[in-house]
């Protein structure tokens, strides 16, 4: 047998700090052959991306590494002097990170910076370079390869530089490519078809691959083996068919147990038909700016339609979920429901007629809360917990009555958070307790209608389950009506009672949750959507 491209043996890592040294890995032994792809999987904070760093030699100056050995074909990785470490990252060693515009350079055209790589790491000139380069991104789906090339990242889609991210990574054909949640950041059809890519490149050149995620599901589709690790070690190893039909480890059939799956609802029927709490009627939302050209000629403004003649309704208690890809229009339609954008047509609520954001008064803003995908955009920084859930308490009043702190303590205790959190700040938090407050926040007022925006796609998949179990819970106990808008439709049928589907700004269909259970999707978009969605495959299936 050839030996491995990476091999990892007793290897930890520590940093240190005023209060003592703080173990991130302990005893880490895992290897990858050439062709391979091991998956790695565990929660946030369980030392995967400690482990990537660690391999690429990219480790904070308080970093220790008391002992063990990383090892890169023949070469001691944790021994390197930084000569032969710059030839190896990149050269040998490729890197796609969870959310690629962290891995461009805002201020160079994406072909300055495939070129760069194939200069310096394949020694190419530059029109060689530059012909490998539009070779490499017509490889990965790229449709205007010099087109591409002329772009600046912020004139291309998050899936378009995720592709090229990969496009650099195995054009300098490399030993080892670590993949850091590559998919996470993107919509559920742009990530099957990264997924896709990366398995034909993948078969293609037999690199070996460490393949980090949260997902299960999706691991379970790309990779061979499986590592799980849990708060800084390696709990269980084994083909990704053995470990996840049979899994050992507690902890494994924990993350198990969190996977989402369709059939387990999480609520009841439909609530009783009526008037609905929220009638959407024909409602189109504009985006765009015009040019100073349109301007001065004082021609029609350009304008982007971010939805479109939407028609859709609400009953109360009743949860509605809205699915789709990225730019479908979904969280364009929070928006406007939540007076962040200005809209043509209808909303009712409650009967009385919303024509825009200046009808939204203060009743309006107290029965209509919104819970944002990333809560560290939306909660201040500055603020204690306990002044961010004050504040709407303050504004709009405590409908029991309560004294301030009482009824913040109160709030933390209905999220299952401890009252001890009230006097700390956000960056003290986890990201999933950090979505635990904004969602005590949303409910504070006691509102009516609550507005979910994709508010799991950032966190691990036990975190996603507990804050779904959690949002169903207080719906529920409340009696509020929700919207819960994400592009992961087999989330949405656990705990939706009906399901809206929208597509390039358009309702293409609406359906309740159990007939699309039964019958399955009358839509081919909802269908795509569906097969979209990674599912833990079968004992005995290839990945």
């Amino acid at each position: 047998m050839p030996p491995p491209v990476l091999q990892i043996r007793g290897y930890s890592l520590d940093y240190a700090t005023p209060a003592g040294p703080v173990h991130a890995l302990a005893d880490i032994d895992v290897e990858i052959a050439a062709g391979e792809v091991l998956g790695l999987v565990g929660e946030s904070g369980s030392g995967k991306t400690s482990l990537a760093w660690a391999i690429m030699r990219h480790l904070a100056g308080n970093a220790r590494e008391p002992r063990g050995s990383i090892r890169l074909g023949a070469d001691e990785l944790t021994t390197i002097d930084v000569a032969a470490l710059s030839r190896i990252r990149g050269r040998r060693i490729g890197m796609v990170f969870q959310d690629p515009s962290t891995s461009l350079n805002p201020t160079l055209t994406l072909g300055e910076q495939l070129l760069e790589a194939l200069v310096l790491h394949r020694g190419l000139d530059r029109d060689a370079a530059s012909r490998e380069g539009e070779a490499m991104l017509a490889r990965v789906g790229i449709r205007e390869p010099a087109a591409m090339m002329r772009r600046y990242p912020h004139e291309a889609s998050g899936g378009e530089k995720q592709r090229i991210v990969i496009a650099t990574a195995f054009a300098c054909r490399p030993e080892l490519v670590i993949f850091d949640e590559p998919t996470t950041a993107l919509d559920v059809i742009t990530a099957r078809q990264i997924l896709d890519l990366f398995a034909e490149l993948q078969a293609e050149t037999r690199t070996a691959s460490l393949y980090i995620s949260h997902d299960l599901a999706l691991v379970s589709r790309v990779a061979h083996r499986v590592a799980v690790i849990h708060r800084g070690r390696i709990v269980e190893t084994g083909p990704v068919d053995e470990v996840f039909a049979r899994p050992r480890h507690d902890y494994t059939r924990a993350l198990l147990a969190a996977v989402p799956r369709a059939e387990q609802r999480l609520v009841g029927t439909v609530p009783g038909r009526g008037a609905p709490l929220v009638a959407i009627t024909d409602v189109t939302v504009r985006y765009g700016r015009p040019s100073l050209v349109a301007d001065l000629l004082r021609r029609s403004r350009k304008q982007t339609i971010g939805s479109r003649n939407v028609t859709l309704s609400v009953q109360p208690g009743e949860i509605l979920g809205i699915v789709g890809e990225s730019g479908s229009g979904k969280s364009t339609l929070a928006r406007a429901l939540t007076g962040l954008a200005g809209f043509e047509g209808e909303i009712r609520f409650d009967g009385r007629r919303i024509g825009g954001p200046a009808d939204m008064d203060r009743d309006y803003r107290r029965d209509v809360q919104i819970v944002f995908q990333h809560p560290d955009s939306s909660l201040n920084p500055r603020h204690r917990v306990r002044e961010i859930l004050a504040r709407p308490l303050q504004l709009y009043g405590d409908p029991e009555g309560r004294p301030l702190e009482r009824a913040v303590a109160d709030l933390l205790a209905e999220v299952q958070l401890p009252a001890s959190h009230a006097a700390r700040y956000p960056h003290q938090l986890s990201g999933g307790e950090k979505q635990r407050v904004a969602i005590a926040r949303a409910f504070a007022s006691r509102p009516r209608l609550v507005i979910c925006d994709e508010v799991t796609s950032s966190l691990d998949v036990s975190v996603q389950a507990a804050v779904v179990r959690l949002l169903v819970d207080l719906q529920m106990r409340t009696g509020a009506s929700a919207i819960f808008i994400s592009h992961d439709i087999n989330l949405v049928r656990q705990i939706a009672h009906r399901i809206a589907v929208m597509s390039r700004g358009e309702l293409v269909e609406t359906i309740d949750a159990e007939a699309l259970a039964a019958s399955g999707p009358r839509h081919p978009y909802t269908a795509a959507l569906i097969a979209a969605v990674p599912t833990i495959r079968s004992v005995g299936a290839t990945p």
